[in-house]
């Protein structure tokens, strides 16, 4: 993939206002601070996108203060694609920012054919990532995540192969995402025997997907360990574009596999309900959505998808507006319930 020529011979400047009004908290009890906002390029940033829209996407992000980038190995499409496309942009308008950026990658779900191109052996993990830094022209990641828990292959390998991926340089710090809080609280057990610094969990997180508040949160909590909550707008439920309707066109239209009309019908009111807050607090519903997230404690940073600079700028509006009076807490509660 190419940027455009035009787009070639401009040179990136950052602002220098980058760090005015971005909101930056503690990962767990690590020395990381996250942005309040993180952006992940699970989709638009593939070979299937245009890569000047990501280009653009990734510089209005980091003008921002957005300073957290999230990958992982089989994001595109095809797989592959986002680091690919990422790396080309890095190299064109980041380099020089490398240290104060904080870059993630991930390993656990299908890449490639054959018996190693999946779950969480050490085989799979270690060339993963060696394919991914390739990928991004890196020499290392800030984080690097096993994607999801792996039934089959023993804890104590895929948690020891993390630990030698922090060893070589390859990564500073691990991080997992999708486990459940018997896992999670193993996983950080042989981490700390091994003296690794596990930071960050990556979970499904929103009004309408409650899961982490059943035991995970305070998993993470008593381990020292930070929240990053993704899927915040529950595929985009949580947005104005389902008010009246299912739009042509859109996701839920599509009936594509995390959204279809059914889900979209069965949480109609609730939308609406969610939305009439949100426009007393002079808010969107997917910035009071946001908002409330942030509003929750143990939650480190949420992490965004976006599809050009303006609806991100929109979404980084949220923290214009974090707090919530007990009778609006309330009434979510209810409407959520």
């Amino acid at each position: 993939m190419h940027i455009n020529d035009k787009a070639n011979t401009e040179t990136y400047l950052a602002s220098a206002q980058r760090y005015d009004t971005m909101k930056y908290n503690r990962c767990g009890e690590s020395g990381v601070l996250l942005p309040a906002i993180s952006l992940g390029l699970w989709h638009n940033f593939g070979f299937i996108d245009s890569i000047q829209n990501s280009r653009n996407i990734l510089r209005t992000a980091f003008d921002l203060g957005i300073t957290h980038f999230d990958l992982a190995n089989n994001y595109g499409p095809p797989y592959g694609s986002a680091e690919e496309n990422f790396g080309t942009i890095f190299n064109k308008d980041f380099k020089s920012y490398r240290d104060e950026l904080f870059i993630a990658t991930k390993a656990g779900y299908d890449m490639w054919p054959g018996p190693y191109g999946n779950w969480g052996s050490r085989k799979y993990l270690i060339s993963s990532l060696d394919q991914s830094l390739k990928r991004m022209k890196l020499d290392y990641v800030d984080i690097f995540y096993h994607h999801r828990p792996d039934p089959n292959t023993p804890l104590e390998e895929t948690m020891l192969a993390l630990a030698d991926i922090v060893r070589q340089g390859k990564a500073l710090y691990i991080g997992i995402s999708n486990y459940r809080p018997e896992e999670t609280k193993k996983a950080a057990s042989l981490l700390k025997e091994l003296n690794v610094p596990f930071i960050l969990h990556q979970a499904r997180y929103s009004l309408f997907d409650r899961w982490v508040e059943d035991g995970l949160l305070n998993t993470l909590q008593d381990n020292g360990v930070g929240c990053i909550a993704f899927s915040p707008l529950a595929q985009g439920m949580l947005t104005d574009k389902y008010l009246n309707g299912i739009p042509k066109g859109s996701r839920a239209y599509k009936n594509l596999t995390y959204l279809d009309k059914e889900n979209v019908n069965q949480n109609i009111d609730r939308i609406k309900k969610l939305n009439e807050i949100a426009k007393s607090r002079n808010q969107k519903l997917s910035q009071m959505a946001i908002s409330w997230l942030l509003f929750q404690k143990g939650i480190s940073s949420v992490l965004i998808g976006a599809s050009s600079p303006v609806q991100l700028k929109e979404n980084v509006a949220s923290l214009q507006n974090l707090t919530f009076s007990d009778e609006e807490l309330s009434i979510i509660k209810k409407v959520i319930s």
